[in-house]
């Protein structure tokens, strides 16, 4: 377990789902901010976190007292540096990773119970009745997108900005402003070619974006950037102004 971060962030979004946001930097000056995501499941089925912080003592006090820890989950291929910590954290949990993670996860002795990319699609790892996912096979990242239901809530990492990640860097020395153009918001050209090159099938692309502009929701939790706690469905559709819905 790691040590408690002065700077983490910890907040209760809803009464079910709490945050866990600290300064984290990209290429040594890019303040991209990181965040952790812990859910209880109305149904009493157990805690689904997206864990991509630091499991320090404070943020495993704030997760436990949601309740026991059934499922820990890997956003992408490269936001793993944290989930041999959780898995050891919580040995019944199930690990639920993308395909590309197995090996580098397994060489650390995590016990991998699912892959999306591996499993056959429609594999249901028990949480599916409150969370809705999304496995963009055509992402560099090999990204995946959830929707909790009942929140209207969609969570994601590499597939969605909101920056500055003010939130992430509220107790933080070091600014929040993206060097040289200061922001870097869902709506502008610059995150919306950015989106639009970190792909290798674009057809795939384009399926996928489809599908989460399918859901209901309102909310949008990234792991680099300020919540959007309402509007984020038109959020969505600005950042992918490339991948338009089919007529």
């Amino acid at each position: 377990m790691s040590e408690n971060i002065p700077e983490l962030v910890i907040r209760n979004v809803t009464p079910n789902i709490i945050t866990f946001s600290k300064p984290f930097t990209i290429l040594g000056f890019l303040p991209w901010g990181g965040r952790s995501t812990a859910i209880k499941l109305e149904n009493g089925s157990g805690v689904w976190v997206l864990a991509s912080t630091p499991l320090t003592l404070d943020t495993k006090t704030a997760i436990d007292a949601l309740g026991e820890v059934k499922w820990i989950m890997a956003a992408d291929r490269v936001h793993y540096l944290y989930l041999a910590e959780f898995a050891k954290a919580y040995p019944e949990a199930k690990v639920i990773l993308v395909k590309d993670l197995v090996p580098k996860m397994k060489a650390q002795g995590v016990r991998v119970d699912g892959a999306y990319g591996t499993d056959p699609e429609g594999t249901l790892y028990g949480f599916e009745d409150e969370i809705d996912a999304c496995y963009f096979s055509g992402s560099l990242n090999k990204d995946v997108v959830w929707c909790h239901k009942p929140s209207g809530t969609v969570l994601v990492a590499d597939l969605f900005y909101n920056l500055p990640a003010i939130e992430q860097y509220s107790k933080s020395k070091q600014s929040s402003k993206i060097p040289l153009f200061g922001t870097f918001p869902p709506s502008s050209k610059m995150q919306q070619t950015f989106l639009a090159s970190g792909l290798h099938d674009k057809a795939a692309m384009k399926r996928d974006v489809a599908i989460v502009n399918g859901w209901k929701f309102d909310r949008i939790i990234m792991c680099h950037g300020d919540v959007i706690e309402s509007g984020g469905k038109k959020a969505w559709g600005e950042a992918y102004a490339k991948f338009p819905p089919p007529s």
